[in-house]
């Protein structure tokens, strides 16, 4: 469809590969945004879950490792503690990404995918 149109045709072509990655990353995120991964500690006494895209959305301390009367207070500690160091990652990460969308001379808020 597009045959002798030289440079014109690979530019078309450029762009369709590049639609197509668009749409491939975007599944991607969606599917590591549902995947679930468990980290632990302690030979399993500390057990952490997060999205595989980072988001930490569960923690277990085994009660044996402190006062039990105490385990819902520690989880959440640790747990927002956790949150807050995702949270500057990820601004952190931006802040990244940005420094190299201005060397590449890339529009200013340009999204890239992280």
């Amino acid at each position: 469809m597009l045959k002798g149109l030289g440079q014109l045709g690979d530019m078309a072509k450029m762009m369709k590969a590049a639609q197509e990655m668009q749409g491939k990353m975007a599944a991607l995120q969606d599917e590591l945004a549902e995947m679930t991964v468990e980290g632990e500690s302690g030979a399993g006494l500390v057990k952490a879950r997060c999205t595989a895209k980072g988001v930490l959305n569960g923690l277990d301390i085994d009660p044996s490792i402190f006062n039990p009367d105490e385990k819902e207070v520690v989880e959440d500690l640790i747990l927002a503690a956790i949150k807050d160091a995702q949270a500057k990652a990820q601004v952190k990460a931006r802040q990244e990404m940005e420094k190299i969308t201005r060397e590449m001379g890339l529009p200013e808020g340009m999204d890239l995918p992280l």
